[in-house]
């Protein structure tokens, strides 16, 4: 025994000098290569700026100035199912990833029996003088450490470590795109709410219209044909009305489900649109696609497969562990004697020499998912500035549009007010009144709706681009 324990620290020496200079397998990793420009393509009609950016991510929410907005957004984070089954995901990822980390440790656990036994009569080579029943205690620990001598144990480490990241910028993307969802829905409610107070005016005063020609046809001043003509348009509008009412109950129920709240008790008062349309940036750096939780998840799945590969070559070359066990044994009445020790110590070793090609064809696909990772990284990137570029256009050509849809509305109020002019002096007759009504209400929706998609392509922006902007260290995003 005396001469054990020095021969035992000698070889846990080397041991530990072995795995120190165990070698790393796989590749050295460098994410896959996109190329990108500095900045976004110049929009016609945006004023140029090169504003700095901290990438922040927060309540990119705020940067519309509505209260209600925020008071929504601050529920979904809290309540919202999908993204608690996504956090739920992230949890058992890195629970997954503590667990490879602890291969890299020794294990060691203690083990202990209480038997009563009893022999058969016939049990092959019994002894004469073995009794029928007997005790066996056994109290013993085992220890047991594998030497990551080509790096396996940490490559499979890294590679779990780097899914645990994905997995929490999955969650981060979902929490984003649930964010936007919510806003993109209010945003819409509340231009349905816009469309509905219009309506609400339009039908009044096509009522007063068809009273009014009601009168006159009473009066014998004016025919049939006009009661019928503001008849028709009031009923039409009345149509309208119910048809936006509807379409609002509808978006009111989606936002009640992003919020984790039952339709049926779910209500969000109408009101007028509170929200402030962003001021969004030309000169917008292109570097803030790195922030965007899909591409960063990409990423860290494709470093999951580089490491990989290190874990499917270390399996062409020896393992070896060291296994330790010790304690007692005994059958009498007088356990736990000194008598009764036992240990058992030593190292092992295990060499693949013939797979059948098995693990090569791990290798290979080690491999092939690296090249489907890196591809994929690319691809997500890519479709990343599609949509930066997708919503930059339309959030510019839908501030144009607004501009002529407010002039076409006060053109169309104009028309309005001539043609009652006319109209009232008997100058012309009622379909001009009715044309230029239609026109006027045509004319004020399309603008309700075009600031709508404004604000629903703001959203879209502020999602394409990780989560908001910050220009000279205002803070917003």
């Amino acid at each position: 025994m005396n001469r054990l324990v020095p021969a035992l620290r000698q070889f846990l020496a080397g041991a530990g000098l072995v795995a120190l200079a165990g070698c790393n397998l796989a590749p050295a990793y460098h994410p896959p290569v996109v190329t990108t420009p500095a900045a976004y393509k110049p929009i016609e009609g945006w004023s140029p700026a090169a504003p700095a950016d901290d990438a922040p991510r927060g309540p990119w929410w705020t940067v519309f100035n509505d209260p209600v907005l925020n008071d929504l957004e601050g529920r979904l984070d809290a309540a919202n199912p999908d993204l608690q089954a996504a956090l739920a995901r992230y949890e058992g990822a890195r629970a997954y990833a503590l667990q490879a980390k602890g291969g890299l440790l020794p294990s060691a656990g203690v083990q202990g029996t209480a038997l009563r036994n009893r022999q058969s009569a016939d049990k092959p080579l019994r002894g004469t003088n073995q009794p029928d029943n007997y005790t066996a205690d056994q109290l013993n620990g085992v220890a047991s450490y594998e030497l990551d001598l080509w790096g396996k144990l940490h490559n499979q480490w890294r590679a779990d470590k780097a899914l645990a990241q994905a997995s929490d910028e999955d969650r981060a993307a979902i929490q984003l795109s649930l964010e936007a969802q919510l806003a993109s829905d209010y945003m819409q409610l509340r231009g349905l709410d816009a469309d509905i107070a219009l309506l609400t005016q339009t039908v009044a005063a096509y009522r007063k219209s068809y009273d009014l020609t009601r009168r006159l046809y009473a009066g014998k001043i004016i025919a049939q044909m006009d009661v019928s003509r503001a008849q028709v348009q009031w009923n039409n509008a009345q149509t309208s009305a119910a048809d936006l009412i509807a379409n609002r109950d509808l978006m009111a129920n989606a936002i009640a489900v992003l919020l984790g709240d039952n339709p049926s008790t779910f209500t969000l008062s109408p009101a007028t649109a509170n929200a402030q349309m962003p001021a969004i940036p030309e000169g917008l750096p292109s570097s803030l696609l790195q922030r965007r939780p899909d591409i960063a998840s990409a990423e860290r799945a494709a470093a999951a497969a580089n490491f990989r590969i290190g874990v499917a070559r270390a399996a062409f070359y020896p393992s070896i562990s060291f296994d330790a066990a010790g304690g007692v044994m005994s059958q009498g009445a007088n356990p736990f004697k000194a008598a009764d020790l036992f240990w058992a110590l030593g190292p092992s070793i295990s060499l693949p020499i013939f797979q059948g090609g098995r693990l090569k064809g791990q290798l290979a696909q080690a491999r092939a998912q690296f090249d489907e990772a890196s591809a994929h990284y690319r691809g997500v990137t890519l479709n990343a500035f599609k949509e930066v570029e997708d919503n930059r256009a339309l959030t510019a050509r839908l501030t144009q549009e607004e501009s002529f849809a407010r002039d076409a509305s006060a053109a169309a109020q104009q028309t309005v007010n001539a043609a009652n002019d006319l109209y009232a002096q008997g100058a012309t007759s009622y379909l001009d009144v009715v044309t230029a009504q239609t026109a006027l209400l045509q004319a004020r929706k399309d603008a309700i709706d075009i600031r709508t998609r404004r604000f629903v392509a703001s959203v879209g922006l502020i999602r394409a681009l990780g989560g908001g902007w910050s220009v000279s260290g205002d803070g917003a995003g």
